[in-house]
């Protein structure tokens, strides 16, 4: 089953697929290979991927960033639509999922471009910004443990250079963050993550109700 985006009706998204979400093959099969897995609905939306290598295209990004891999659809569309020299560091704990990943970036030519961490993304973006990658990427995208997300963010502000953007995947969370009912630890996290986006006046924001909610944060001057 194709995950989709929150609150759409089953014939409003087909209709929007059918008139919108354009899909390369090769993210197609990855995308079908990816619902066998158990752990399925980590994967991003087509949709959703569709936005955002929209969003590479319109910002000419070169250097992506990405925090949380799973099996690779998210980093696969984004180095579709950058430039041939365009460069992208991934980082995910998983050699499992993200051998699935390898295999797909091979087959589209991009592998030799992704720089891939298999260790605690924390470990991986503080020793990005000891080595002096501050400022230097165009865009990141976190979808990782939802009790990491503002640990993430906060380094990846600093890693985007000004004008740059953070997106943030499932920030509302099949609408758990606005029922008062649900208290487990993810849901709880990702409330407090949406209040200290909402406080943070080093961005400009925006949450889109597209797949399991997708904050954009654009970093001011």
């Amino acid at each position: 089953m194709t995950k989709q985006s929150i609150g759409l009706a089953p014939t409003l998204y087909q209709y929007l697929l059918e008139h919108s979400a354009t899909e390369h093959p090769l993210l197609k099969e990855l995308r079908e290979e990816t619902a066998k897995l158990p752990e399925s609905n980590m994967q991003i939306a087509p949709e959703q991927g569709q936005f955002m290598a929209l969003m590479a295209r319109l910002m000419g990004a070169r250097r992506y960033l990405e925090v949380g891999t799973f099996t690779g659809y998210s980093a696969l569309a984004m180095l579709l639509a950058m430039p041939s020299q365009a460069q992208a560091v991934c980082l995910d704990i998983s050699e499992a999922w993200t051998r699935v990943a390898q295999k797909y970036w091979i087959r589209a030519g991009v592998a030799d471009r992704i720089q891939l961490e298999i260790r605690p993304a924390a470990d991986s973006l503080d020793a990005l910004i000891k080595a002096g990658w501050t400022g230097d990427f165009d865009l990141a995208f976190i979808d990782a443990d939802k009790s990491g997300y503002i640990e993430y963010y906060e380094r990846c502000i600093e890693l985007v250079r000004i004008g740059g953007l953070v997106l943030i995947d499932n920030t509302l969370w099949d609408g758990a963050v606005a029922d008062e009912h649900e208290q487990d630890r993810d849901t709880l996290a990702i409330r407090a993550f949406n209040q200290h986006v909402a406080r943070d006046d080093r961005i400009d924001l925006s949450i889109l109700p597209l797949g399991d909610g997708l904050t954009l944060a654009r970093k001011r001057a």
